[in-house]
């Protein structure tokens, strides 16, 4: 447990599978009413497709395939995608046959369970349509609230260690040397010296997931914490971050706060902007006080301040 470690971004197609759990299954939570009647009384064919697919390979219940959610999406959507494409035959075969032992699986999927490309091919299309649909119009909320999150536990990793940081998960009780965790079905894993990896989930429900397979790299998808989402939300209306600073700059400060520090090309990819102009914005940023920069060997890291970390952990107005 002393690998523990806090993810630098939330994963898109754990995102994917969670709206997918909050669209096609009964929901109470208040946060996400808008949204949802928003996309289930105007949803496009993107949304349904995606609903649908996600109805049968990731039903709420206690299993749904590894191989929807390789750990490469840390890295990004596509690169998430393209992991997917390679998943062995075997492994499909096997995790889909252990799918239908708990779940109705129709027989169109028996393609899928072969392995065919043009069949995967179709459910990255699909699996990419529904993020483009239900995930991303929403990015900028997502990205600040789990930034918010990230650095909240960062700051309790670095006072109290990696118990203190334990003890802030929800459903979660630390007893040494176990980490006990409210979970849908009784399992154990065991790190065994591979450490931990906790990602952040905008659209994760009440109980944190992992992975079934133990052989897979341990990781603990965990639900931010409501009110960040509130606030990210309010932030993300008029009169929010964006028309504080425009909504070029907000994007840099909540890229600079997502992975605790970026660089100045980090920034730029991420941004889809030139270094110059990434660059630009960071020195505003810095004049106000909202971010500090120092030379990480050829490249120069942008990291938060305290009062860049307060701006972004401040409540949107309210109605």
């Amino acid at each position: 447990m002393g690998r523990t470690r806090l993810a630098g971004d939330g994963d898109p197609l754990w995102e994917v599978m969670h709206s997918g759990f909050r669209l096609n299954y009964h929901d109470e939570d208040p946060a996400f009413g808008q949204w949802k009647r928003s996309l289930l009384g105007n949803g496009t064919a993107e949304v349904r497709a995606g609903a649908a697919l996600l109805a049968v390979l990731a039903p709420r219940g206690p299993y749904f395939p590894d191989f929807l959610t390789p750990p490469e999406a840390s890295r990004g959507l596509e690169e998430g995608l393209e992991a997917m494409l390679s998943t062995p035959r075997g492994r499909l075969r096997a995790e889909l046959s252990r799918l239908a032992e708990n779940s109705p699986v129709p027989s169109r999927f028996q393609a899928l369970a072969e392995g065919k490309p043009a069949v995967l091919r179709g459910v990255a299309a699909v699996l990419r349509a529904f993020h483009s649909a239900v995930i991303s119009p929403h990015d900028g909320a997502v990205r600040s609230a789990v930034a918010a999150d990230r650095a909240r536990r960062s700051r309790v990793l670095a006072e109290q260690g990696v118990e203190g940081l334990l003890a802030t998960l929800p459903s979660a009780r630390w007893e040494s040397p176990v980490l006990e965790i409210e979970y849908g079905v009784d399992r154990d894993l065991h790190l065994d010296g591979r450490g931990l990896l906790l990602v952040p989930s905008f659209f994760c429900k009440r109980l944190p997931l992992s992975l079934a397979d133990p052989a897979m790299p341990p990781a603990l998808i965990y639900p931010i914490d409501n009110a960040l989402r509130w606030e990210s939300l309010a932030a993300n209306r008029p009169g929010g971050l964006e028309a504080l600073m425009g909504p070029t700059r907000a994007a840099v400060l909540v890229a600079v706060g997502e992975r605790a520090g970026a660089t100045t090309t980090q920034l730029a990819k991420r941004l889809s902007a030139s270094p110059a102009s990434a660059s630009r914005h960071t020195a505003v940023l810095r004049a106000a006080g909202l971010i500090t920069t120092h030379r990480d060997g050829p490249a120069m890291l942008h990291t938060l301040t305290p009062l860049g970390i307060a701006l972004l952990e401040t409540p949107g107005p309210t109605k």
